[in-house]
């Protein structure tokens, strides 16, 4: 079990909830899921906790090295949030250690785990942690929900286009087509597998790791899609990984 005291100390302020803090990381190690939760609202989803207090990631980073994939996936996400700030980079320079363990602990759990939905999990926590893909939510999260509900990205701005992925199969419409009656058009995408970014190895570490259907999923997410509205063709990862206004 990670000793979550033995944290270094860091330049940036700790911030005041140690007591919580600190509770709420020993408990985790532990495996509770409620200071999982605790801990994503906290630190995350509300801020009430410092992601840069000097606990926060050294335990992380323990933990996610005894292959706790929660703990990489939460510090994936406090440091891909923490790049989006004004001020970008200050957890990164501050635990450039942690992150380069994080980083290291993140292959090994992605060659070891089961299951293409905590490997997806591995995936977006290794985007996170190497930095540069702030659409590593949208990516993932498309693979796991098998659709992407996006903004065609033609000139007019025809209106959203879904995506659809999986046992459903594997096309655009521009209905909700859970919703639609079973005549509603699809346009069926065309697979091509990635060449280069995050999608090509993405895709080589699931044919590695042993995880085909995750890497055919990403065939679609990088081949070619049209808009069923206008009939434009685009890449439903070139618009995910399109700049956003902050």
């Amino acid at each position: 079990m990670p000793d979550i005291h033995s944290a270094h100390e860091s330049p940036l302020t700790a911030g005041t909830g140690t007591p919580r803090l600190s509770a709420l990381l020993d408990a985790a190690a532990h495996g509770d899921g409620r200071a999982w939760s605790g801990l994503w609202t906290e630190l995350f989803h509300n801020g009430t906790l410092d992601p840069a207090h000097p606990l926060v990631l050294p335990a992380l980073t323990a933990m996610a090295e005894e292959g706790t994939v929660e703990a990489l996936s939460l510090a994936g996400a406090l440091l891909v949030r923490d790049d989006g700030c004004p001020e970008p980079g200050r957890l990164r320079e501050a635990y450039a250690l942690e992150v380069a363990r994080l980083l290291a602990a993140a292959h090994r759990s992605r060659q070891a785990v089961v299951g293409s939905g905590t490997y997806c999990v591995v995936l977006e926590a290794l985007l996170g942690v190497e930095g540069g893909a702030p659409y590593a939510e949208e990516l993932i999260g498309g693979l796991l929900n098998e659709e992407y509900e996006i903004e065609c990205p033609g000139p007019d701005g025809c209106g959203e286009v879904w995506v659809v992925l999986g046992e459903r199969g594997h096309f655009t419409t521009a209905e909700d087509y859970a919703l639609a009656e079973d005549d509603v058009r699809r346009v069926p995408l065309r697979p091509a597998v990635p060449g280069t970014g995050p999608g090509a190895r993405l895709h080589g570490y699931a044919l590695a790791d042993g995880h085909p259907d995750v890497a055919r999923a990403l065939t679609y997410v990088c081949g070619e899609a049209e808009c069923p509205t206008c009939g434009r063709s685009f890449r439903v990862s070139d618009v995910l990984a399109a700049p956003r206004p902050r």
